[in-house]
């Protein structure tokens, strides 16, 4: 009887999948559709909300204040693009294309060269704060990185085992 049920529950599932698949509305615009990922304005309210953390998590003097806005303005630059590059891939993801192998190179380089760069006015922008901060300030900051760190650790990890968990029953169900 369990096996039955079993057996009648994962039959639904995969019977199911496809058509709720096919009802899905298009996204909006300015969102990352079928990846899971947020929208625009979700990806913002992430990185206000991170951005909060970490100043809630030091604590700033008045003059450390000062220094504030210029940290602020690098994390969102980065986080925007960073939105963007995963925007421009998600929509190039869906087309299929013969690729390039020098050209895929070419930009692959290209983009980790933009990441770089924008890590390296991230690292310029935060000096100034850095120095500035306590020993307690810089525990919290380290402790507020490594619990970044661990989140998006896990987030990379689920991704990981949802995009493995699609494959199988992709696989499964996909006449060879």
């Amino acid at each position: 009887m369990r096996k039955g049920m079993i057996g009648i529950v994962a039959a639904l599932l995969v019977g199911g999948a496809p058509v709720a698949r096919a009802q899905q509305t298009p996204a909006a615009p300015g969102s990352m559709p079928d990846n899971g990922g947020l929208s625009q304005p979700e990806f913002k309210m992430l990185t206000d909300l991170r951005v909060g953390v970490i100043k809630a998590a030091l604590q700033l003097t008045p003059e450390q204040e000062k220094l504030w806005p210029a940290v602020e303005e690098a994390i969102r630059a980065r986080a925007e693009t960073r939105y963007r590059r995963l925007a421009a891939l998600d929509a190039r993801m869906g087309q299929w294309r013969e690729i390039d192998p020098v050209q895929f190179y070419r930009q692959r380089a290209d983009v980790l060269a933009e990441r770089a760069a924008g890590l390296k006015k991230l690292a310029d922008a935060w000096q100034p704060l850095y120095q500035s901060l306590t020993p307690d300030q810089k525990t919290r900051l380290r402790l507020v990185t490594v619990r970044a760190l661990e989140g998006f650790r896990t987030a990379l990890d689920n991704r990981r085992m949802d995009a493995d968990d699609e494959e199988d029953i992709e696989l499964w169900i996909s006449p060879q």
